[in-house]
C-alpha cells in the first residue's frame, strides 16, 4: 500500500478548481506539496511566516503556468484564535471556497532532555506545533464543511522519543486531533476526509538544523514523497479517513513519477 501511494499520480486537472490551504509552504515538504496541488489544477493558499521563500515559491509555480497561487502571511507562533478567523474569511471572501487543507508547518529547534527545558520553550514548542493547528482548523471547518469533497491531512511525525520533548508531544497531540476529527466527519450527512502521512526522513533545512553531522545528500528530496497527500486531497480516497501512513526512510535518489521536471 505504501509503494502504491508514494507512485500515485492524479489525473491531469485532478483538483482543477479546488482551493488547498498549506502551511509552511514556503519550502520544504510544504513548498513541495504546494507545487505539486498547483500542477494538476488546484489554487493553493500557501501560508507562511517566511514571506521572502514563499515568494520564491509563488514566482516558480506562476513560471510553470500553473494556477496562480496566494500568499498567506501568518507566524504560527503569534497568531490569535481571531488571526485564523480573519483567514478563514478572507479565503472565502477573495477566493469563494476551501476544498482541503494540508497542515505540514511545524518547528524543532533543538533535541533538549525534559528536565533542562524552559517553560517558556515548552509553550512555544506547544503552540506552533499543536494549538495553533486547532485554531486554523477551527477556522476552517465551516469553510470545509460546504465543499463537496473536503479533505484534511496532516503531516505526520513519529517522535515519542527522549529529547524530542515538546515537539513530540505536540505531534502526539496531532495524531489525536486527526483521529478525533476523522471520526467526526465520518459521517454521510457531513463527511470530510482526514488522514495523515509520515514521511519519514526528508531533506529540509528542519532536519539539517537537527542534524548537522548527516550528509543531507543521502535523504529523499521533498518532492518524491509527495504522492500520498495528493492522492488523500482528491476523490480517489473517496471514503478513507483516519489513516496514518507511515514511510519509512527512503532512497536518496528517490523521484516521484508525476513530478513535473524543469524545461
Amino acid at each position: 500500500m505504501q509503494e502504491d501511494l508514494l507512485a500515485y499520480v492524479p489525473a491531469e486537472g485532478a483538483l482543477q478548481g479546488r482551493v488547498i490551504l498549506v502551511t509552511g509552504a514556503a519550502a520544504g515538504l510544504g513548498k513541495a506539496i504546494a507545487k505539486a496541488c498547483a500542477q494538476f489544477g488546484a489554487t493553493v493558499v500557501m501560508l507562511d511566516k517566511d514571506v521572502r521563500r514563499a515568494e520564491a515559491s509563488y514566482d516558480e509555480i506562476v513560471a510553470a503556468g500553473y494556477p496562480e497561487p496566494a500568499i498567506y502571511p501568518l507566524d504560527m507562533q503569534g497568531a490569535t484564535a481571531q488571526d485564523y478567523v480573519d483567514l478563514a474569511n478572507n479565503i472565502r471572501e477573495q477566493l469563494g471556497r476551501m476544498d482541503g487543507v494540508v497542515l505540514n508547518a511545524a518547528w524543532l529547534p533543538a533535541f533538549t532532555p525534559l528536565k533542562l527545558y524552559d517553560t517558556e520553550t515548552w509553550s512555544k514548542m506547544i503552540m506552533v506545533n499543536l494549538h495553533a493547528n486547532f485554531l486554523l482548523i477551527r477556522a476552517c471547518l465551516p469553510l470545509l464543511e460546504q465543499a463537496a469533497d473536503a479533505a484534511i491531512v496532516f503531516a505526520g511525525h513519529d517522535s515519542n522519543k527522549a529529547y524530542y520533548g515538546g515537539f513530540g508531544v505536540a505531534k502526539a497531540g496531532m495524531e489525536a486531533l486527526c483521529d478525533i476529527l476523522a471520526a467526526e466527519y465520518d459521517n454521510p450527512q457531513q463527511f470530510i476526509r482526514v488522514n495523515s502521512v509520515d514521511t519519514g526522513p526528508i531533506r529540509t533545512s528542519m532536519r539539517t538544523l537537527n542534524f548537522p553531522g548527516e550528509n543531507p545528500d543521502t535523504v529523499a528530496r521533498p518532492e518524491a514523497l509527495v504522492g500520498p497527500f495528493l492522492f488523500y486531497l482528491g476523490t480517489d480516497a473517496g471514503q478513507r479517513t483516519g489513516e496514518h501512513l507511515k514511510l519509512g526512510k527512503q532512497p536518496a535518489d528517490s523521484c516521484w513519477v508525476g513530478e513535473a521536471t524543469e524545461t
